[in-house]
């Protein structure tokens, strides 16, 4: 194994790592530690280059810093990604590579699931190091964190609808979803369990058409899903997709996704929502309740992590009313709020 220091401001520690035998290239990002180990998913897409990789990895490393301490987690914020096409090119060999490399940072960054990676591949990443969570829980692991992310997503929406419309029930409402994997199809049973009217798209037939079967859900194509009127635009695939182009075709009164660093440009694109009068729940927030169900159930032993998750409402809530006080959006108040926790010692919840 093969590592290189990538230099990085702001960060702690930035790390390629290149296997010649399994042909892993990968990097590891650790944002920050002071709250606690770095925990964070490994991510495989077939990134154009590596500097594409590089830019990912960082965002999300930093997102997950923020998604810790909002939710008042004893864990700092780290992320994986491997260069590749998932299909294509993973293998066991290049797995178990990315475990030794996860195990030469010797804990200060721990593994966990996402795109592009399945709990079964945790499995073989577990094998070469113990620094891995949301194992099945036949391993006495958390298992898939999609769920729970899903549930958090759900009392999201609750608060931004209590926030945005003045109601309780979201009996009725209808309710756009980019993106029907894991966390998408998860929120969708959920919705439509709340008796709201579903909107889907993705890139992906199968997904979309096992979810349309499963809940009666109106298809549109990637490119419409924007522009469908939604009193809810629920981003659940990747970031970036609030931007110059897809900001003004936005029909909907609320954001609520499961999807990391959904704006493309988090301060500019916070205030164009704001004045067209859309709430944001700001995503590290929102979608933070796979890592709660992790850190609840695999860190601290603890049987149930269902009430950790539910504060989301809370905690959102609370960046409303910011927002709505200082006339600031929201992705800004959650970042001001965020920023006194990490700099202050955690309290765990």
């Amino acid at each position: 194994m093969e590592l290189r220091i990538l230099k990085q401001a702001g960060f702690e520690e930035v790390v390629l790592g290149f296997d010649p035998e399994s042909g892993l290239r990968a990097i590891i990002a650790i944002h920050s530690t002071k709250l606690g180990p770095a925990l964070g998913g490994i991510r495989m897409l077939p990134y154009a280059d590596e500097e594409a990789a590089l830019k990912d990895v960082l965002l999300l490393a930093r997102a997950m810093s923020y998604k810790a301490a909002a939710a008042h987690l004893k864990l700092g914020g780290g992320k994986a990604v491997i260069i590749g096409d998932p299909v294509i090119r993973k293998t066991v060999p290049l797995l178990r590579a990315m475990g030794q490399f996860v195990n030469q940072l010797q804990g200060r960054y721990i593994a966990a699931k996402d795109a592009g990676i399945t709990t079964d591949d945790l499995v073989e990443i577990s094998k070469v190091t113990k620094y891995v969570t949301g194992l099945p829980k036949s391993m006495n692991g958390s298992g898939d964190p999609s769920p729970w992310t899903a549930i958090g997503i759900l009392e999201g929406i609750r608060a931004c609808v209590e926030e945005q419309m003045g109601r309780i029930r979201l009996q009725g409402l209808t309710a756009a979803i980019q993106g029907v994997g894991h966390v998408g199809f998860s929120l969708a049973e959920l919705l439509h369990e709340k008796k709201v009217r579903l909107i889907i798209s993705d890139t992906n037939v199968e997904l979309l058409q096992r979810a349309q079967k499963n809940f009666n859900a109106e298809v549109v194509a990637p490119d419409e899903i924007y522009s469908v009127k939604a009193d809810i635009f629920s981003p659940c695939a990747l970031g970036g997709i609030i931007n110059d182009e897809t900001t003004p075709k936005l029909q909907c009164s609320i954001i609520a996704g499961g999807a990391n660093n959904q704006l493309a440009d988090e301060t500019k694109h916070d205030e164009a929502l704001l004045k067209r009068g859309i709430l944001y729940a700001p995503d590290y927030i929102i979608n933070a309740g796979g890592l709660i169900n992790i850190y609840s159930r695999d860190i601290l032993k603890e049987k149930d992590s269902l009430p950790r998750i539910q504060k989301i409402h809370d905690n959102l809530v609370g960046i409303f009313h910011v927002a709505r006080e200082k006339k600031i959006g929201p992705a800004q108040a959650a970042n001001q709020m965020t920023e006194t926790f990490l700099d202050s010692e955690p309290k765990d919840r």
